[in-house]
């Protein structure tokens, strides 16, 4: 028997689901998005954030086998990324 894949965030086709949100965040939603924007942005922030769990996850494993991030040479390095020429002689 072949078993077809289960679709990646963002594909497959659409289907409509039930949630609870709070009065609040659905009038803040609707002010944002119009009515028939809601589905789209509330994918998207979905979307993103599951990217943002596996990425956590990612850094994670990373952190368990090699150990914590220096924050030192993360530091230095942003200094060349923004260009400032005191931080970039010590980043190498």
């Amino acid at each position: 028997m072949v078993t077809t894949p289960e679709p990646a965030p963002g594909e497959g086709p659409v289907r409509p689901v039930s949630v609870s949100l709070h009065e609040g965040t659905i009038a803040a939603l609707k002010a944002r998005t119009g009515k028939r924007g809601m589905s789209a942005y509330v994918e998207a922030l979905i979307q993103r954030q599951l990217e943002r769990d596996r990425l956590r996850e990612l850094i994670d494993d990373a952190e368990g086998e090699h150990g914590p991030v220096d924050q030192t040479a993360v530091e230095a390095k942003r200094a060349i990324l923004r260009g400032d020429a005191a931080g970039s002689a010590d980043a190498a």
